[in-house]
């Protein structure tokens, strides 16, 4: 018997809450009507991802930006309301963002 068991023996008329408010607070934080676009660059000879086209709070899109630098461990900056990401992860970010309930739209290559 685990703990789950053992904790409906001692309360039975517990009701658990259901996941599909965790899930509606998730998707009511990022508001957005376009895809979002994942550019691929070259600049000073070296590659950068640049995620534009978000159309909802800057901290959300800020937040996003950091989530997505510890997620593939790399270097990146937020600014002009573009999130620029050091190196060529478009696909390892579309995957991270259709995770989360985005759309997205690869441009370029």
């Amino acid at each position: 018997m685990d703990l789950q068991d053992q904790l409906k023996n001692l309360f039975p008329e517990h009701v658990e809450e259901t996941s599909e408010n965790a899930t509606d607070t998730n998707n009511g934080l990022w508001i957005q009507d376009d895809p979002i676009l994942c550019k691929y660059e070259k600049r000073k000879g070296k590659p950068i991802t640049i995620i534009d086209g978000y159309t909802g709070a800057t901290e959300d899109f800020k937040a996003l930006a950091k989530e997505l630098k510890t997620t593939l461990s790399v270097g990146g900056s937020f600014k002009d309301d573009k999130i620029i990401i050091q190196g060529d992860y478009r696909d390892k970010i579309m995957a991270i963002l259709k995770e989360k309930g985005f759309q997205v739209k690869r441009v370029g290559g």
